[in-house]
């Protein structure tokens, strides 16, 4: 057992006039299975390069251990399987490579393929055996789950469960809870450890954030007790003040000054009640500005769905699609009713993606029945974010959405106002993401199609747009891979 001890981390990237570190400190276990939680932005794949020396920082980071970080990069994937990872790392013995493979359920056989024939699963699958082969790391793994189906993240998961010594970046609920058994949370005001996995975690941050809310709102009502009593003793002593300046003209030089003595003495104690009253209100103010820290805005989010005239949307029947000699699926059938929640589920190359472009209404070759309603509304959210560029003023303008009402939901969906300014070339994979789901929620449909759509995404911004589609009720039609989104969101499954 060995730590890793980070102290007094400060770091902002150059021109930047926000640190996305400040005087962090924390310690972690070398030993640990370690999920590293937080929402888009807060620095997560930052800390990770930190780790691995890529950039300056203040404050140091001790380690007895080196660092490997995942996923590596294949520079020729036209190259054999077994090439690419001779390539990685040569040091391994052969029995050790075929072991890692089989437990992920990997034939041998992928070895003598050409890398870029494997499936997008089956490469995560090669390069995760080819961490796990190297000895004496401590391992940086960063969202191996994107784009894996989930018969593929359950593989993923299990194995990974079997180890020990890395930190894991993903926001899929489920696949964290089978592997991890410890929790590093990189919240609004600081950087937390904790024991558990992530269902325990959220339990935790759940009543904590239910007792700072409760605690805030019993400060709140001190405070306001409290400047009430300022203000009645301030004027008491006030009105003491001025009876005694304005004693009787009649009485005697003594009794004057017997009553003058007297007022003085009560509006002397009115005023010290008053700041002992004024201190203790700063107190309270003090201790209440301590809490809330941490709480995550989560707002609720709002779309206006359109009604459409029939029942029926859209339904196929017996569809297969080809692009030239290659069959993308087959014998495909199911129908999409007004109201419906319709989870696409399959393998990774099974065809989901096309399907959706079909109904979409792009030009693919196919046979069997497909009818589409007249004058049907699809907002579209694609896989891909790579076409993203420019200001988001422009993607608002050139979409036909209003500007105002996109960045209302993009702020509720934690973007900070200087991601207004950048280009979305330069956002992270998660606020791509967030930008095409905000587009299209400011978009009125009939058919909401969504094309793997948590892809990066943080969890709680997943679970704020599962209480959106459940409020709501859209129709929608959607590939996911996260089962938590699908057992809580989908009406119906359709097996391709």
């Amino acid at each position: 057992m060995s730590l890793i001890s980070v102290n007094n981390l400060t770091f902002s990237y150059p021109g930047s006039y926000d640190n996305i570190f400040e005087n962090v400190s924390f310690q972690i276990d070398t030993q640990w299975k370690l999920g590293f939680l937080g929402r888009n932005g807060r620095g997560k794949t930052t800390f990770l390069r930190l780790l691995l020396g890529q950039y300056e920082y203040g404050g140091s980071i001790s380690a007895s251990v080196s660092f490997e970080y995942f996923p590596y990069a294949v520079e020729d994937k036209a190259q054999n399987t077994l090439d690419v990872i001779e390539g990685i790392y040569a040091g391994f013995m052969r029995w050790e490579l075929l072991r890692e493979l089989s437990l992920l359920d990997v034939p041998e056989e992928v070895l003598y393929r050409p890398f870029d024939t494997l499936s997008n699963g089956e490469q995560t699958k090669v390069l995760l055996t080819i961490l796990f082969l190297k000895e004496n790391s401590f391992l940086l793994i960063d969202e191996p789950t994107n784009h894996l189906d989930m018969a593929a993240r359950a593989s993923v998961s299990s194995y990974l469960n079997s180890k020990q010594g890395f930190i894991l970046v993903s926001h899929d609920r489920a696949f964290l809870d089978g592997c991890i058994d410890h929790v590093l949370s990189i919240n609004r005001a600081n950087i937390e450890v904790q024991r558990g996995n992530f269902s325990s975690w959220l339990v935790n941050r759940e009543r904590q954030d239910g007792y700072e809310l409760a605690e805030n709102d019993k400060l709140q009502r001190e405070v306001s007790r409290l400047q009430k009593t300022v203000r009645e003793k301030a004027g008491w002593a006030d009105t003491a003040e001025r009876r005694k300046l304005g004693a009787n003209t009649a009485a005697t030089d003594n009794d004057k000054a017997g009553k003058r003595a007297y007022l003085g003495g009560q509006s002397k104690k009115l005023m010290k009640r008053v700041k002992a009253i004024e201190k203790r209100q700063q107190a309270v103010i003090a201790e209440k500005s301590e809490l809330l820290k941490n709480i995550e805005s989560a707002d609720s989010l709002k779309m206006v769905r359109l009604d459409y005239h029939t029942s029926r949307l859209a339904a196929l029947s017996g569809v297969t699609i080809r692009y030239g000699e290659k069959v993308a699926c087959r014998d495909v059938g199911f129908t999409i009713e007004s109201g419906d929640r319709i989870a696409l589920v399959g393998k990774n190359g099974s065809g989901k993606s096309s399907i959706l472009k079909l109904i979409c209404g792009e030009s693919l070759t196919y046979t069997g029945a497909f009818e589409r309603g007249s004058r049907l509304i699809i907002s579209y959210v694609p896989q891909d974010t790579g076409f993203l560029c420019g200001s988001l003023s422009d993607y608002a303008r050139q979409n036909g959405i209003d500007e105002s009402l996109f960045k209302t939901v993009l702020r509720k969906l934690d973007f900070s106002r200087v991601q207004f300014e950048k280009d979305m070339r330069d956002f992270s994979g998660g606020q791509k993401k967030k930008a095409l789901i905000a587009r299209s929620l400011c978009e009125r449909a009939h058919l909401y199609v969504w094309d793997e759509p948590l892809n990066y995404i943080d969890v709680i911004s997943r679970m704020q747009i599962e209480n959106l589609i459940l409020e709501f009720n859209p129709t929608i039609l959607f590939v996911e891979h996260d089962s938590a989104f699908c057992k809580r969101i989908a009406t119906k499954e359709v097996r391709v």
